[in-house]
Formats: C-alpha cells, structure tokens, sequence
C-alpha cells in the first residue's frame, strides 16, 4: 500500500485531501506543521504533499531535508493560486511536481497517481525485469532495473522524476525533443502543469551531471524548441 504523508495546517483542506486519499486506499501521514513532518517522515513513505506557507518551518524547508535525506521520495508541493515563485523555488529545492489550489479530487489523485507510478515502476519494461537491461550514451549508463545512473562508473542520485526524464533523453540521444514531447513522455499527456517544470528540473539535472552547468554540453538547449541531449558522445 502506498503511503503518504500530508502536510497541510488548515484542517479543513486536510481533512479534503485526507477524505479523498482514504477512499482511494492510500495509507496516510498527517501533519499540521514542518516540524511534525520532519518528526514523522522516514522511508517508509512513497509521496509527500507538502504545503507551502506555513508557521515554523515551511513546506520549502521541509521539501529541502527531505530531499536531502530521502532521495527517492515522492514530493508534491501545494501552492497558492498566482504565486508563481512559490512553484519554481520548490521545484528548484528537489520537489517532483506542483498542484496549485484550489484543486479537485480528480486532479490530485492523477497526479499522485503519475509519481507513484515513476516511483514503483510499473512500466512494461520494468515488469519484464531484463537483468542487465542498460542504456548507454557517451559516458552515461542507465541500470534499468536498479534505477541508476552511472557517469563514468559513478552513481549519480537522481529523484524519480529526474531518472525518468534522463531516461527519455537517453531513448532519444542527439535528438531534438521540444517540451511538449517532454511533458507528455514524462510527466503523462494528462499533465495540466506548464514548460517551467521541464525547465527546472533539467537546471536541478545539470547540476549533478555537467561539469559546468553554467556551460552545460550533455543537455543542450534548442532555442525557441526544447532539448537536446548528446550525453558526451564523440
């Protein structure tokens, strides 16, 4: 059973966001303040919806350790309406996916239920279980089934979402893909977010792959289009 931990100070949306999670059978964490999530987060939990504005720690602190310390955990950050800033700086501190309020039962659970998918894997190709199953590009290797990559031998910590946008651009090496192709692939055609998404989380990519993210040679950007990766490819 997935389980998730829901920050959130107001009662009223939490019990919203607790009702709906319970009939769909998730197993629930509530808190009503950073400092009891970061009390009751350990890795036994799948997802975290993180609210943004809080009193004490913030949902922004909260996301950060979080990341730190669990890096395959799910993160989903809950911002208000118009506060565009509050989307990029989450996505920025390590969180996989944003849902602006107010929001429907429908549009959370898709969204919980497209990270818990990444999360688990439950692709056809990962229920294959094809040991050895790799991807190779320059000096990139992905190891399918233990979800890692590799750069130059060396283990780089990917969160979920950042492994399986890397993925996509290692199915697609030297090839042109413009953000829409991103979002769909990625994040699901269902996916009601904007660009920005794309582009955060592959500024959070450079900065663990590039040897100069600043200058960056392996994910290139195709003006006015998307991306290119080329991976280090001769």
């Amino acid at each position: 059973m997935t389980k998730i931990l829901v920050l959130e100070d107001e009662d009223s949306i939490r019990s919203f966001i607790l009702v709906n999670l319970k009939r769909n059978n998730f197993e629930i964490v509530e808190a009503a303040s950073g400092e009891e999530a970061l009390e009751k987060l350990d890795d036994t939990v799948d997802v975290a919806l993180l609210d943004v504005m809080l009193p004490g720690i913030s949902g922004f602190e909260v996301c950060k350790r979080a990341r730190e310390q669990y890096p395959s955990l799910g993160i989903i950050m809950l911002t208000a309406k118009g506060q565009e800033e509050n989307k990029i700086e989450g996505l920025e501190l390590g969180a996989d996916d944003y849902i602006v309020k107010p929001f429907s039962p429908k549009e959370l659970l898709a969204r919980i239920n497209a990270l818990v998918r990444r999360i688990h894997v439950t692709d056809k190709a990962a229920e294959k279980k094809e040991t050895g199953n790799q991807i190779v590009s320059g000096k990139f290797v992905i190891l399918q089934d233990e979800r890692k990559l590799l750069k130059d031998g060396k283990e780089i910590e990917l969160t979920p979402i950042e492994f399986t946008l890397v993925k996509y651009f290692m199915e697609n090496a030297n090839k042109a893909v413009h953000r829409d192709e991103i979002l769909n692939n990625v994040w699901g055609y269902n996916y009601v977010g904007d660009f920005k998404i794309v582009d955060v989380n592959i500024r959070r990519i450079r900065q663990k792959i590039e040897e100069d993210p600043s200058n960056p040679k392996y994910i290139e950007k195709v003006w006015g289009y998307g991306y290119r990766w080329w991976g280090g490819e001769e």
